[in-house]
Parts: C-alpha cells; sequence; structure tokens
C-alpha cells in the first residue's frame, strides 16, 4: 500500500447551537477533537451508535457544513482554508455515497444524466459525457440500456450501483461512503460490497466507510476507528481491533456482534448507566456514565488518544 496520506484530520471539531432560552444558547457537541488520517488505497471504517457525529464528519470533509474548530487537509490542501471556488474544484476528486440511494437521485432524471452530472464541471462535450457514463454503468455490472431509464424502474440494488457509478465517474482519489448498505437486503449488501473491493482494486481510492454494521466494517475496512459521543475511543487495523479490542466501548459493541460461527465463546458485554446528552457531555471521559470499568480519573480527566502499540490508539486511562 502507497503510504501516501490522502486525507488528514486534525483537530476536527462541530458544536451545532440550540437555543434553550429566550437569551441563552447552549451547543450540541456533534464532534470533538477528532483525529485521523487515510493513505492512499486505503479504507478507513467509522463505527459508532447513532449520533456518534459520524455522518457529521463527512459532511464537514466535504465542507457541506462549516467546522467549529480544527483542519482538514486532502491532497496536502487545507479545504477550510479554499474559496468556494477552490472547493468546487478540488470536489472534482471527492466522491460521495449516500445512505438511502432513493433520496440520492433526483426521480424527474434519466440514468445518463444523474451519472454524467459531475461531468458537467468538466465542460465536456455530450457524446464523450454519454460514452463515459456508459463505462461507468459497465464498471458496476449495468447494461448500457440503464442510461435511459429513470430512479423508479431500478431496484434497491441497482440505484445503489448508480449512485456508486457516479462516484466513481470523476476517477476520485477519495470515496466516503455513509452507510452505503444499510438500506439494502443482505444479499444485496454482499453484491454491494464485493463490488466496492473490486473497484477500488482497480481505481486504487481512498475509502472512509461510515457505518454502525461491524461486519460490514470488518470485511471491508483496512482500519477501524470507534466512535462514542463525537470522539474517537479506539483506533487500530481491522484485525488487530477484533482480535484485541481494549476500550470497554469497543470490548461491549463486539461482543454483540453477530459471529459467522455462531459456536464461538464469547464474553458478553451488557452497557447499562445512561447514554449523555451531546447538549452537556459529561467531565472526563465520555464514556464513563456506562462503562462497567470507570474509576475517579475517569470522571475528572479527559483520556488522549494515545498509541499503546504498533499503530493500535485508545482513549482510555485504565488500557
Amino acid at each position: 500500500m502507497n503510504e501516501t496520506i490522502i486525507l488528514k484530520v486534525e483537530n476536527l471539531k462541530k458544536y451545532f447551537p440550540i437555543k434553550t432560552g429566550l437569551f441563552s444558547t447552549s451547543y450540541i457537541h456533534a464532534v470533538d477533537d477528532v483525529s485521523f488520517s487515510i493513505k492512499e488505497g486505503e479504507t478507513l471504517g467509522l463505527v459508532g451508535e447513532s449520533g456518534s457525529g459520524k455522518s457529521t464528519i463527512a459532511r464537514l470533509i466535504m465542507r457541506l457544513i462549516e467546522p467549529t474548530g480544527g483542519n482538514v487537509y486532502f491532497m496536502g490542501n487545507n479545504i477550510f482554508k479554499m474559496s468556494k471556488r477552490e472547493v468546487r474544484l478540488i470536489r472534482r476528486k471527492m466522491g460521495m455515497i449516500f445512505q438511502d440511494p432513493s433520496s440520492a437521485l433526483n426521480p424527474k432524471m434519466m440514468i445518463k444524466d444523474l451519472v454524467g452530472e459531475p461531468l458537467k464541471l468538466y465542460k465536456i462535450e455530450k457524446e464523450d459525457i454519454l460514452e463515459k457514463v456508459k463505462e461507468a454503468l459497465e464498471k458496476v455490472n449495468l447494461l448500457p440500456s440503464y442510461m435511459y431509464r429513470y430512479p423508479r424502474e431500478l431496484s434497491g440494488g441497482e440505484k445503489q450501483r448508480i449512485v456508486i457509478a457516479r462516484a466513481l465517474i470523476t476517477n476520485p482519489k477519495l470515496i466516503i461512503a455513509d452507510e452505503p448498505t444499510s438500506a439494502l437486503d443482505v444479499s444485496t449488501q454482499a453484491q454491494i460490497l464485493e463490488l466496492m473491493k473490486q473497484l477500488q482494486k482497480e481505481f486504487n481510492f481512498s475509502c472512509l466507510l461510515i457505518s454502525h454494521d461491524l461486519a460490514v466494517v470488518r470485511y471491508i475496512s483496512n482500519k477501524v476507528a470507534i466512535m462514542y459521543m463525537g470522539r474517537i475511543m479506539e483506533l487500530a487495523s481491522s484485525k488487530e481491533i477484533v482480535k484485541n479490542p481494549l476500550h470497554p466501548y469497543t470490548e461491549a459493541l463486539y461482543s454483540a456482534a453477530l459471529e459467522v460461527k455462531p459456536t464461538i465463546n464469547k464474553k458478553r458485554v451488557i452497557l447499562k448507566g445512561t447514554l449523555p446528552s451531546p447538549i452537556n457531555p459529561p467531565r472526563g471521559c465520555r464514556f464513563n456514565t456506562r462503562c462497567y470499568k470507570a474509576e475517579e480519573k475517569c470522571f475528572k480527566e479527559t483520556p488522549e488518544l494515545r498509541e499503546i502499540k504498533n499503530g493500535h490508539y485508545v482513549a482510555c486511562h485504565l488500557v
């Protein structure tokens, strides 16, 4: 794998203001001091419960929303220091695969227009766009005749292939896949995941895979980052984090995951306590209200994400 870093996220923060009174404002701590990097051709799986900040990170990277703090470097360029015109230009090297393919496709547009739309930024002739759309459809195993269909004529799996074709048509360096298989049935999920792996080998793009499905993440990711309440709790290679989870939250997640071999005996970790409010996160470790190992220090000091061994990072006082 190439050691070139395509995406680098540094101390990223996003707080959403909400009115809590006539003259008072509070903030939802959606993303709070998140850092990670993705190398060329690498896939990072971002895992966590709903509301942990995964999708907010994706929107910040694409600069669909503005950050509260931190930096995002894409191909060495800080996207938060760019003008709107520069952002539009650099987005040509980014692709987005959305969670719900039906809502991501305009029902009034033909597939040829939906897939070819990103190429309009390049001012390419219509005939050349059609040829590239045909090639993109073939890459995702769809016939050229699909160009003249509408989204309503397609199945869920076919719609997701269309979304993937649109993301790949500009030959991006980075793909952000936000729950790309959650709206599909199990057999179709397997087909889409296998397709994504094949396309990554062919095009060598980097990928940020956002999911709460640990089986999906294990199958397709090189590295896994576990998020909780806007922070990364643990970061390691996919093999290492499955074999040796160190953070109590990671242990609980993987103990609840379905195994390929259900005969394997493993200790089930049941989380107790209450989920804290993102408006008023707990002092110290964000996980201390539910952690079965929490000690006094966990309620007073925020643990830093530090390297324990060989690229395995954990934010926990007890490791």
